[in-house]
């Protein structure tokens, strides 16, 4: 595999850490200025409020991937069987046919043979 196919495979994993990265960002920011307007907090307490909104802000991002992968699945298993029966139809056809022809060549080989004797 050459460098640029070796490239070309890991683009995906990096726009895809880095998406995530900005996401948590976002989080961090979000919660850190949640956590600014709330008085009365310590410093520790700010930092698990932090980390259990991170935490349940990836928990619900698994969540919402895992339900669309599973639609993805479903989709793509339906499709494949709707494929197969389709291919089934169009192989039967195909058969079918190629039975008619094959007759068909059949007796027309057995007519010249026969008008020849």
């Amino acid at each position: 595999m050459t460098a640029r196919e070796e490239a070309a495979r890991g683009l995906p994993d990096i726009e895809g850490f880095l998406y995530e990265e900005a996401h948590l960002g976002a989080t961090r920011r979000r919660v850190a200025g949640l956590a600014t307007r709330v008085e009365g907090l310590t410093a520790a307490q700010k930092r698990d409020i932090g980390t259990w909104y991170v935490d349940e802000q990836r928990r619900v991002a698994r969540m919402v991937t895992d339900h669309i992968a599973e639609r993805v699945a479903e989709q793509v298993a339906a499709l494949e069987a709707q494929h197969r029966v389709r291919i089934r139809h169009w192989l039967r056809g195909t058969l079918v046919s190629m039975a008619l022809i094959t007759l068909a060549m059949s007796a027309c080989v057995a007519v010249i043979l026969g008008s020849s004797r």
